[in-house]
C-alpha cells in the first residue's frame, strides 16, 4: 500500500480499518467523537448566560441545584449529583423563552 497513490476515500477506508483493528469498534468512535465539529458559536453562547452571573451566583446555583456545598474539613468537596455540565443545562432551559 503506497500512501503517496492513495485517494482520500481509500486513505480514509485505511485509517477507519485500523482505528477498528486496533481499538475495536466502540474504541473507534469513542477516538472519532473527539472531533466532531458541532454547531453554532459557543464562545458567543457562552457569553451570553455566564457574563451574567459571577462566581457566587454559580456557587448560589450549585448548591441550590445539587443540595450538596459544603466542604469537608480536609477540603474535599462533596461532589453533585449531577455534573456542572448537566446543571448549567438544566439552568439555561428554564431561563430561556419558551417556544409558541
Amino acid at each position: 500500500m503506497n500512501i503517496q497513490t492513495m485517494t482520500p476515500q481509500q486513505i480514509r477506508v485505511a485509517g477507519l480499518a485500523a482505528l477498528s483493528r486496533e481499538l475495536g469498534l466502540v474504541g473507534m468512535i469513542r477516538f472519532m467523537q473527539q472531533f466532531e465539529i458541532g454547531q453554532g458559536d459557543y464562545s458567543k453562547d457562552r457569553h451570553q448566560w455566564l457574563d451574567q452571573y459571577g462566581v457566587a451566583d454559580i456557587a448560589r446555583l450549585l448548591k441550590t441545584e445539587t443540595g450538596r456545598g459544603d466542604y469537608t474539613r480536609d477540603r474535599r468537596k462533596i461532589l453533585p449529583k449531577k455534573s456542572v455540565r448537566e446543571i448549567g443545562k438544566e439552568i439555561m432551559k428554564r431561563r430561556q423563552p419558551k417556544a409558541k
